[in-house]
C-alpha cells in the first residue's frame, strides 16, 4: 500500500476515529491527540497485512483513549467544581440519513450521557461506546480490547445498566428544546422573574463547569427558584457588545453567549413534561477556545 493510499484510508476514517475517541474522553483536543497518535503508529505499520482497515484503527484509538483516559482520571480528581464534557459542534450531515440511526448519535454525544459515562470504568465505556454508539460487534469489540467475547458481554451489560439506570429520561425532541431555548432566552432578558419561573421545572438542576476560571457556582443548584434567580442574574451581567447564537452541540440545540467575538459561555437545557429539567453552564475558556462556527 503507498503512502498515499495508507493516507487517503486514514482519512476516510477519520469520522469515526474522532467520534470513538471523544465519546471515551469528553475532550476534543484529547480526542484529536489520540487520533494523531493513531496516525502515526497506522503510518509506521506493515498495513500488507493489515486485512481490516477500519477495525485495526478502531482497535488502535480505543486502546489509546482507555490509556489517556485512566491518566486524565487521576488530574480530574482535583477539578474545581463540577465537571462537564467539552462542548462539540455536531453535524451528522447526509453520511447518517437515518432518523433512528442520527437520534442513537445524539443520545451517545450528549452531555448528559457523557456525564454518566464517567463513572464508568475505561473498559466499560470502550464496550459501550462502541456497541451501543457505533454498533460494533461484540466479537470485534473483543479483538479491539484483547479480550474474551464473553467478558466483553459481561462488561457491555454492566454499562448499559449503569447508564440507563443513571442517564436523565427526558424528552429529546430538538424542535422542543430549541423553543424552550428562546423562551428562555426571551424570559430570562425580560423585566421580571415570573415568566423565566414558569418555564423551569419544580426539582430542576443547574449544572456549571468553569474549571475555577470564570465565574459560576462550585456546586450544583436545585429547585426552580435557586435556579431562576440565579439565571435571571447572570443574564443581566451580558452587556450590549453581547452576542447569542442557538447552534447545535452535542447533538442538541445549545445558546452560545460571544464576549467580545469570542465563545464565553455555552447554555443548553434538557427538557421533560414541557419545561426545563436540568440546565447545563459551560464557562471553563480552556473547553470554549476551539468552538468554530461558519
Amino acid at each position: 500500500m503507498t503512502t498515499d493510499a495508507a493516507t487517503d484510508l486514514f482519512e476516510e476514517h477519520r469520522p469515526v476515529l474522532i467520534g470513538v475517541a471523544y465519546r471515551m474522553l469528553g475532550r476534543v483536543a484529547d480526542a484529536e491527540d489520540v487520533v494523531q497518535e493513531a496516525w502515526l503508529r497506522w503510518s509506521a505499520a506493515d498495513r500488507e497485512d493489515v486485512r481490516e482497515p477500519r477495525a485495526y484503527l478502531v482497535r488502535i484509538t480505543t486502546r489509546l483513549a482507555i490509556d489517556r483516559l485512566r491518566h486524565l482520571r487521576s488530574r480530574q480528581e482535583a477539578y474545581p467544581g463540577p465537571w462537564l464534557p467539552e462542548p462539540l459542534v455536531t453535524d451528522f450531515g447526509p453520511a447518517v440519513p437515518d432518523t433512528a440511526e442520527r437520534a442513537v448519535l445524539a443520545d451517545s454525544v450528549s452531555l448528559a450521557v457523557l456525564v454518566v459515562l464517567e463513572s464508568l470504568s475505561p473498559l466499560e465505556r470502550a464496550v459501550f461506546v462502541l456497541r451501543e454508539a457505533f454498533g460494533f460487534p461484540y466479537a470485534e469489540i473483543a479483538r479491539a480490547l484483547d479480550r474474551t467475547e464473553a467478558a466483553v458481554r459481561q462488561l457491555g451489560g454492566r454499562a448499559r445498566r449503569h447508564v440507563e439506570e443513571r442517564k436523565p429520561r427526558y424528552d429529546v425532541d430538538p424542535a422542543e428544546r430549541r423553543d424552550l431555548t428562546e423562551r428562555f432566552l426571551a424570559a430570562a432578558s425580560g423585566d421580571g422573574i415570573e415568566p423565566l419561573l414558569e418555564l423551569l421545572a419544580p426539582g430542576v438542576r443547574l449544572v456549571s463547569d468553569s474549571g475555577g476560571k470564570a465565574k459560576a457556582p462550585r456546586r450544583i443548584i436545585e429547585t426552580a427558584d435557586k435556579v431562576g434567580r440565579f439565571l435571571f442574574a447572570v443574564a443581566g451581567e451580558f452587556g450590549p457588545d453581547g452576542e447569542v447564537r442557538i447552534v447545535e452541540l452535542n447533538g442538541a440545540p445549545a445558546a452560545v453567549f460571544f464576549v467580545g467575538g469570542k465563545p464565553d459561555t455555552v447554555f443548553q437545557i434538557e427538557v421533560g413534561q414541557g419545561v426545563i429539567q436540568c440546565a447545563y453552564i459551560i464557562r471553563n475558556p480552556d473547553k470554549l477556545a476551539g468552538l468554530s462556527f461558519a
